[in-house]
């Protein structure tokens, strides 16, 4: 079988593509950039498609041109399918797989990181070391230990248990809403009945939900008043959750001790890539220059575990999808 894989890194991701070539004995043909009215073409003559898109791959007239290569199938190797028109998918009978969990755990070691980062004062430790010569432990910095706190979680898929037993094992409390029940997670997690509570009675906020119109903004200027003071917010999962507005308002004006985030509304701009330091938004530099803040690209899923889940289940799904079977990572399409 000959697959065609679009925005593939070969320094990072090309060695598990090679390794599950040799184990499959098919053909992935790897592309640079990603899917797009521009490329489409190179489909033609390979009978199945992988891509990873940090931007929408086109119009409706992409989709038709796939479909007209004979392509049966469109597998997204991430979990977020925001990016590709799922009417258009269902217009030319192609099927949508994504992968819906490639490392939990890689997610989850993030956030805690972010957290205790955050937690034990560092930044601002460093921020007065480089900045001012003090080498001195000033009162404000003294900080709480994890085992004192109430870690809240808000989601409980699989990256937010795993994000939960990390910050059991390490002593904390941990409260959680999701209106999905799971019995697995109450060795870990005491559930309560919404996310106000949550927000209200949580030393370090945890959001693992998915982006949708219902979730959008969901921390804004009221949520964040309603934070402890002391509270740290750790952001994870997608920027659209937190009105970034907002959050800059409520750092500024102590309302909360600091932010974690991986994640920032309109980050596929310049998170991902090399830009010039005018590409930089102010709302970024803002955030970046606060000493109680830390940002990563949207790297929390970038360890060698989660790329090669990501490769292999992408592929394998094609695989699947293109002999006739189904895949149980399969895009409801309505």
């Amino acid at each position: 079988m000959k697959i065609i894989m679009y925005n593939v890194r070969e320094d990072t991701e090309g060695r598990f593509v090679r390794e599950w070539e040799k184990q499959t004995g098919n053909e992935v043909k790897t592309v640079h950039e990603p899917l797009s009215a521009d490329n489409v073409d190179l489909i033609k003559g390979y009978d199945g498609l992988d891509i990873l898109q940090t931007m929408p791959i086109g119009g409706e007239e992409v989709y038709k041109k796939i479909a007209d290569f004979g392509i049966k199938q469109i597998t997204c190797r991430m979990v977020g399918t925001n990016m590709i028109d799922l009417a258009a998918c269902k217009k030319y009978d192609l099927k949508l797989t994504h992968v819906p969990v490639y490392s939990p755990r890689a997610i989850a070691e993030m956030g805690v990181a972010h957290a205790m980062y955050l937690l034990r004062r560092i930044g601002e430790y460093r921020f007065e070391m480089d900045h001012n010569a003090d080498f001195s432990w000033p009162a404000n910095l003294m900080s709480n230990e994890i085992y004192n706190l109430t870690v809240g979680l808000i989601g409980l898929g699989n990256i937010g248990s795993a994000t939960a037993q990390i910050y059991n094992a390490l002593g904390a409390k941990v409260i959680a809403f999701d209106p999905a029940y799971n019995p697995a997670d109450e060795p870990y997690v005491t559930y309560v009945d919404n996310a106000d509570d949550v927000i209200k009675n949580a030393d370090i906020l945890s959001l693992h939900v998915p982006l949708l119109p219902s979730t959008k903004g969901m921390i804004g200027e009221q949520q964040l008043k309603i934070m402890k003071n002391s509270a740290y917010l750790i952001n994870m999962s997608r920027g659209g959750l937190v009105d970034t507005d907002a959050l800059i308002a409520a750092l500024k004006n102590h309302e909360i001790a600091g932010a974690g985030l991986d994640t920032l509304a309109d980050e596929t701009t310049y998170f991902g890539k090399k830009v010039t330091p005018a590409d930089v938004p102010e709302d970024y530099k803002e955030l970046a220059a606060m000493p109680n803040v830390t940002i990563t690209p949207h790297s929390a899923f970038f360890t060698q575990t989660a790329v090669r889940n990501m490769v292999r289940i992408g592929l394998n799904d094609v695989v699947t999808i293109v002999n006739g079977g189904r895949s149980r990572n399969e895009v409801f399409l309505g």
